[in-house]
């Protein structure tokens, strides 16, 4: 969720068939519940597995997912699934409480002072940052995140205080670089 910036319901209803590696340079993700703007209902989007996305979801499939489940090939296979069976013995789905519990519980554990903190919507407002500073335009990060509006999304990036003089700064490089260049 940090890393593409899905909302834990997003990351609660994704299928395992959802993962589609072979779009895109990274693979895609099929997010085929996404949140409607204003009523409209679920929106589908594919979002790019950028920003490591990729090798975390791989190691999670490859090496943890088979604890859970080993039937990669059942229709609606979740891609998280829950430690509870189904009558016929496959994994269930994960919840939001317990993805949210999770993060809770390793936050209490290896960040003190963020256990009450760090949500699944904090990971989106983190992601959105990160994308940021990583040099993503808005637009981009709106389509990553599922935005209607690109005033939400900027809503969802936060920047260091620094980033104006950071800017102006390289900006200033960059017009020395090109006045050379011009003579």
């Amino acid at each position: 969720m940090s890393q593409v910036g899905l909302r834990v319901s997003e990351a609660c209803k994704l299928d395992l068939a959802d993962v589609k590696w072979d779009l895109g340079r990274f693979g895609k993700l099929r997010v085929r519940h996404g949140k409607g703007a204003r009523g409209s209902g679920p929106r589908e989007r594919m979002v790019p597995l950028i920003n490591g996305a990729d090798r975390t979801l791989r190691w999670f499939i490859e090496d943890v997912w088979g604890q859970f489940d080993d039937d990669h090939t059942r229709p609606g296979a979740p891609l998280f699934p829950s430690e509870r069976r189904c009558a016929d013995g496959s994994s269930g789905r994960v919840g939001d409480d317990a993805l949210r519990g999770g993060l809770k519980a390793a936050a209490t554990a290896h960040l003190p002072g963020w256990g009450d903190k760090l949500t699944p919507h904090v990971l989106r407002h983190f992601c959105a940052s990160e994308l940021y500073l990583g040099g993503l335009d808005l637009i981009a990060i709106q389509e990553v995140l599922g935005h209607s509006w690109i005033a939400t999304t900027m809503r969802y990036v936060h920047v260091q205080q620094t980033r104006v003089e950071d800017a102006w700064v390289a900006g200033q490089r960059a017009a020395k670089r090109l006045e050379g260049l011009l003579r």
